[in-house]
């Protein structure tokens, strides 16, 4: 058995070895800090054996797989002090996610923040017993018997939909849990938890089931760690975009209408700022833009597939007695402006680009501001190129991505999301698409992560991880390769032989959703926008009424050079207006007295409190396009 390491060294074995032993083998040292490994791609415990040839790479808290195993066995810490501190629990599901774990209840009780102080310290008793994790197989019917005599209705749910004749469990102490793992070895890593949160959620998302009750916690091996953690949610919890999106009059959300924005007038202006830029830089790159139409009949969606693969998300309606849909995605109708005319390979590649509002279906549970919403734009792209364009418009496409964020100053990294189990179209296909991917981000020589079996239906993609000022991260921009549809809409262009030919279809959004896009630059810039994109760039502060006529003068030469500005002539005191214009986060405040009249010069206060006299009028205004012109981003 031989066993390749990142490095590109082997270890060879006659026979079977636990990851630990292997782990062993590499490094006392790093077995100390092990939490299991990452076998031919899989995460592994550290007491699963390895029986073939395998790429191996052992895992600790600092790699991604490595906090899911860390926090996944935490779920089951969490549960076992809940059934100890409330037998009659019922156990739904405890997974780890990005940030942390949940755990869904079914309780009668409603928990409270003082249960989660009780639960807390019995976690912490349990962790201090230092039980270990025990894998455990039962008989399918022996598993059945188990759950049911303890009561515990949603396992036995989810063994009946099982076909596997035993039945994978783990155990901590007297907690037994329906898992496939994996987990730690033992709970003695666990040395810092917090209950962070609860909230309602359906059995398996569904409407129709029980609600239940959902505990957000999480993990880590050093306290230091949790306070860090701790801490940025705290500054995150200032930047939340819904809090200063209504501070700052950007959007709000109603009733009347639940996941489905409303954009005030400063809310559009930093949309259609954003969008008039993004615009240009797509006209620079060869793009045309198109619109197409929200609805369309239902037959156009059976041809894309969407009917088979996306039903449950979409919204339906009926026109003159026939059936129409909503649309979800832009890309069919691009399909039917691609084909509207004949082509040649002369023409290829054709990039048309569309900011397209889509609708989709979206469980009110799951609604999120402007995270998660049931209509969007997204600044849609595709291009029809041959075959042999494709690595190239991967690479302009890449080269776009880097510009847009460097923009902004957001970091980010690179996942190759690869065949979902429901996908459409033949394997070979699949394979070439997955590898013409892949082989461009290999010639761009870009660090990439595989994320398997989360592509689209139609195509693979590469998806770009926005990181942000606090570091955390946004799945952002798309770059995704689809051969299904030109096939199923019978796209075609004649090739140099003048004959017909299949081209190959580029679907791109990096911005991705508008929506979603500003509600992370809101957050990432908490709501302190750079000069180019604020909704007022400049504040015109009297110090009293007699100054607003020249004020007003002020305020109209700035109008005229492109400034946005804003008036401040209410009857308030100037500590007052200058608080207010810093809770809009607004640039520049000019505050206009005596003083400023009879110089002719401007006393300017920046946002971050820092204070300029006796500016000169059109110094200010240079200065300011300037900053606009480079998009800078400053305080």
């Amino acid at each position: 058995m031989i066993i390749k390491l990142p490095d590109g060294s082997e270890k060879n074995y006659n026979e079977p070895k636990t990851v630990r032993q292997i782990t062993e083998d590499i490094s006392e040292g790093l077995a100390r800090v092990a939490l299991g490994a990452l076998v031919n791609g899989e995460a592994k415990g550290m007491y699963d054996e390895v029986k073939e040839d395998s790429e191996f790479k052992v895992l600790k808290f600092e790699d991604k797989e490595g906090k899911k195993i860390f926090w996944h066995t935490s779920s089951h810490v969490m549960a076992y002090a809940i059934q100890k501190l409330y037998p009659q629990t019922k156990f739904a599901i405890g997974p780890a996610i990005d940030n942390g774990f949940y755990y869904d209840l079914d309780l009668e009780h409603t928990l409270t923040q003082e249960d989660f102080d009780r639960i807390k310290e019995e976690m912490k008793n349990i962790i201090k017993e230092g039980y270990k994790v025990e894998h455990i197989y039962m008989p399918r019917e022996e598993a059945i018997e188990f759950f049911k005599s303890k009561g515990q209705d949603y396992k036995l749910e989810l063994i009946n939909e099982l076909e596997d004749k035993e039945i994978s469990i783990y155990k901590i102490g007297d907690f037994y849990d329906l898992c496939k793992g994996p987990h730690l070895e033992n709970i003695k890593p666990i040395k810092a938890v917090e209950l962070l949160s609860i909230a309602g959620a359906y059995w398996r998302g569904d409407e129709k089931n029980k609600m239940l009750q959902r505990i957000y916690a999480i993990s880590f091996p050093k306290k230091k760690d949790l306070d860090e953690y701790l801490t940025r949610l705290e500054e995150a919890e200032k930047r939340d975009h819904r809090k200063l999106g209504k501070e700052l009059d950007l959007f709000s959300m109603h009733e009347e209408g639940p996941g489905f924005p409303f954009f005030h007038p400063r809310g559009m202006i930093v949309r259609n700022t954003l969008l008039n830029w993004w615009r240009g830089v797509l006209e620079e790159n060869g793009y045309g833009e198109i619109m197409t139409p929200i609805i369309l009949n239902e037959s156009l969606w059976h041809r894309s597939g969407h009917w088979d693969h996306y039903k449950e998300n979409m919204y339906f309606t009926k026109i003159d007695d026939e059936d129409y849909a909503v649309k979800p995605m832009n890309c069919p109708g691009s399909t039917l402006v691609y084909s509207s005319n004949k082509h040649s390979y002369k023409e290829l590649p054709i990039r048309l680009s569309e900011f397209g509002q889509v609708h989709r279906h979206e469980l009110s549970g799951a609604l999120h501001g402007l995270f998660r919403v049931r209509t969007f734009t997204q600044d849609d792209a595709h291009v029809y190129c041959l075959p042999s364009q494709i690595e190239e418009e991967v690479f302009k496409m890449i080269d776009l991505a880097d510009y847009l964020y460097s923009t902004f100053g957001f970091k980010y990294t690179i996942e190759l999301s690869t065949r979902p189990d429901d996908y459409m179209g033949d394997l070979e296909t699949w394979n070439f698409a997955e590898k013409s991917l892949e082989d461009a981000l290999k010639k761009k020589d870009l660090p990439y992560t595989i994320n398997e079996g989360d592509g689209a239906f139609y195509g693979p993609k590469i998806d770009f991880h926005l990181e942000d000022a606090i570091g955390r991260t946004w799945q952002c921009g798309t770059i995704q390769l689809d051969f299904q549809m030109p096939e199923n809409f019978d796209l075609s262009y004649v090739n140099e032989e003048g004959e017909k030919a299949r081209p190959a279809m580029l679907h791109r959004a990096l911005l991705g959703s508008v929506e979603r896009f500003m509600g992370i630059l809101i957050e990432h810039f908490a709501g302190k926008f750079p000069l180019w994109l604020s909704p007022v760039q400049v504040e015109i502060i009297p110090v009293s009424e007699k100054y607003i006529e020249y004020s007003e003068k002020l305020e109209e030469k700035l109008h005229k050079e492109g400034i946005r500005v804003h008036l401040d002539d209410r009857a308030e005191k100037v500590g007052y207006k200058i608080r207010q214009a810093q809770l809009k986060k607004i640039n520049y405040m000019l505050v206009v007295g005596e003083k400023e009249i009879e110089s002719g010069k401007l006393s300017v206060r920046k946002r971050n409190g820092e204070e300029v006299q006796d500016v000169d009028v059109n110094t200010f205004i240079n200065d300011l396009k300037e900053e606009i012109n480079n998009r800078t981003i400053s305080d």
